[in-house]
């Protein structure tokens, strides 16, 4: 049933109950990261610290989720223990359908539990449970032990922490269905300060689709499009791990803390590689018809005479440059096995890795010695990094807590700051050039999905100033949109505007599809005014000076340009927050 409001899940952790409130505005955010700002506006406390137990977690999915193929994605949001502003993680997984069968647009959670605690919802309850016992558990065994316990009918998606939520590190994500993850800024840490160990999404009630002709033509349309074509074949085949050796080509992959941009020994942790020889099997989000989720396998001797414990690990360019090229690991399996240690404590694997590479940096440096790190840390040394993680996580002394808190912070008290690889938080894997590292360092999220930078330095050879930031405004709002539908980035180049606007007609938002410039300026606007009341000063943004010593294919970095570059970005986030001040 098409509603105009939004139905929202209002819980308190204190108290263990919950209710439902009916929200206008569907006309004027839409949903997804447009509602997860305006319920941040709402319920959020800018003023308070982002462990308060009144600042909300925030779970929310869009109009077109579950009514068409890779609309997939769910939005959380909360006050970031990165850097105490607002802050959104994106994930895939089951989470979105199981939401739309439980009859919600959003959940916002609040409170702290006495215990620590999992909370249960459908369509038709919620129950708060006491699981202490699963207090120190891995992810893994979480998940585990909630499926045998958490029964129901229905779609089910299973959100948890590890070890590294519950001892509040920044860098610890939220685990979704064993495969994807709401990984970055800490979303891992705030269900952890909330002692909630896990959520679990009972999606038990009906959906029924809209019987007009108008929405059957366009969903077969849309889904001819994207397995009919080539267009998607990429994401389905090798994956984006084809980006390790495309970027490694044109020196752009970030080699060992970016002291270099290629690598001759890359061949190891390939695309190709990878799918040769690791690669188990793909699996899809609920809702999509690709199945660009790519699973290897790492094996472990668990007894004499050749007996191994086999383990599935997903995979992405990003996990395979954090956790290989930029700690000079260039074995497939290597990798994979520091990747599953990384996400078995629930950390972000890119934030793991990148901190990791600073720290070998550090060391070789003399900025740290074994007092600090508890063991040695070199280049390539893969099993050395699969104990370091289990500090990390765990805080085991004051070196791996203050590191646990963000690169920059612990570069600030060793020393280090200038070698220190994080653009707003740990970079991505991609050393393209000034536009991105713009991006990334000033972008919403600090994602290198926040705009396309790194398709824009490869494009555009030339320095103007103007175009680069009018490019990254624009993109950036065309982007806000399509996660505001949740919509898969992988898609957008199937979900144009007409298309959108023609999938929200078919399923009865005629009038958001109208108002499509008007919402999507509001939904840009209030985005930043969050994270701006929250305490975001775009002008005070600096990129560290290893970023200004990375030579590409182009040549190196016009450390000038990038300079004037990230002013006039900041310049115009200022001015978008501006408009939307009242």
């Amino acid at each position: 049933m098409i509603r105009d409001h939004f139905r929202v899940m209002l819980v308190d952790l204190s108290s263990g109950r919950g209710k439902v409130a009916d929200l206008e505005g569907r006309d004027t955010v839409a949903g997804g990261s447009g509602l997860a700002a305006e319920l941040f506006q709402k319920y959020g406390r800018p003023d308070r610290s982002w462990d308060d137990p009144e600042q909300p977690l925030i779970f929310a999915i869009g109009p077109l989720t579950g009514y068409f193929p890779l609309m997939s994605k769910t939005v959380c949001a909360f006050k970031s223990p990165y850097h105490d502003q607002y802050a959104e993680s994106h994930g895939g997984g089951r989470s979105a359908l199981c939401l739309r069968f439980a009859d919600l647009d959003a959940v916002v959670i609040t409170g702290k539990a006495a215990r620590l605690s999992c909370l249960t919802l459908g369509s038709r309850h919620l129950d708060l449970k006491d699981v202490e016992y699963l207090r120190g558990a891995d992810v893994y065994a979480t998940g585990k032990m909630l499926r045998r316990t958490e029964k129901g009918s229905g779609h089910r998606s299973i959100l948890r922490i590890g070890p590294a939520g519950e001892h509040g590190s920044a860098m610890a994500g939220i685990n979704v269905d064993s495969y994807r993850h709401f990984g970055r800024l800490g979303g891992g840490a705030v269900m952890g300060a909330k002692n909630l160990k896990a959520f679990v999404i009972q999606g038990n009630g009906l959906f029924p689709l809209p019987e007009n002709k108008e929405y059957a033509e366009l969903f077969e349309e849309v889904y001819g499009k994207l397995t009919g074509t080539d267009m998607m074949s990429k994401y389905y085949n090798l994956g984006t791990p084809v980006n390790m050796a495309v970027l490694n080509e044109i020196k752009a992959l970030p080699v060992r803390n970016l002291l270099k941009t290629s690598d001759p020994a890359i061949e190891g942790i390939t695309g190709e590689r990878f799918a040769r020889d690791a690669l188990l099997r793909n699996a899809a989000c609920s809702g999509c018809p690709i199945g660009c989720i790519h699973i290897g396998f790492v094996r472990e001797k668990f007894m004499g005479e050749n007996r191994y414990l086999y383990r599935q690990v997903s995979y992405d360019h990003e996990p395979i440059f954090a956790a290989g090229s930029m700690l000079g690991i260039n074995d497939c399996f290597a990798v994979l096995s520091l990747m599953d240690a990384i996400e078995k404590m629930g950390l972000d694997v890119m934030s793991a890795g990148v901190a990791l590479a600073w720290a070998t940096e550090a060391s070789e440096k003399g900025l740290l010695s074994e007092k600090e790190t508890l063991l040695p840390l070199r280049f390539g040394d893969g099993a050395s990094y699969r104990e370091a993680v289990r500090h990390l996580a765990l805080g085991t002394n004051e070196f791996y807590r203050l590191l646990a808190q963000g690169t920059m912070k612990a570069a600030a008290h060793y020393g280090g700051e200038d070698f220190a690889c994080v653009l707003g938080q740990e970079m991505a894997g991609y050393a393209t050039g000034e536009v991105f590292f713009t991006s990334q360092a000033l972008g919403l999220r600090h994602s290198h999905l926040d705009a396309a930078g790194y398709s824009y330095d490869q494009k555009h050879k030339g320095k103007d100033v103007a175009k680069a930031a009018d490019f990254l405004v624009r993109d950036e709002r065309e982007r806000a949109w399509l996660t505001s539908m949740v919509a898969c980035l992988f898609a957008r180049s199937v979900y144009t505007d007409d298309v959108l606007a023609g999938c929200l007609r078919a399923v009865g938002y005629g009038t958001l599809a109208d108002r499509r410039e008007e919402a999507v300026h509001h939904i840009q606007r209030l985005r930043w005014k969050m994270r701006i009341r929250t305490g975001f000063d775009p002008e005070s943004v600096r990129i560290p000076k290893r970023f200004t010593e990375v030579v590409t294919e182009s040549g190196a970095i016009d450390g000038a340009y990038l300079e004037v570059l990230k002013k006039e970005y900041a310049r115009r986030i200022k001015e978008l927050a501006a408009e939307d001040a009242s």
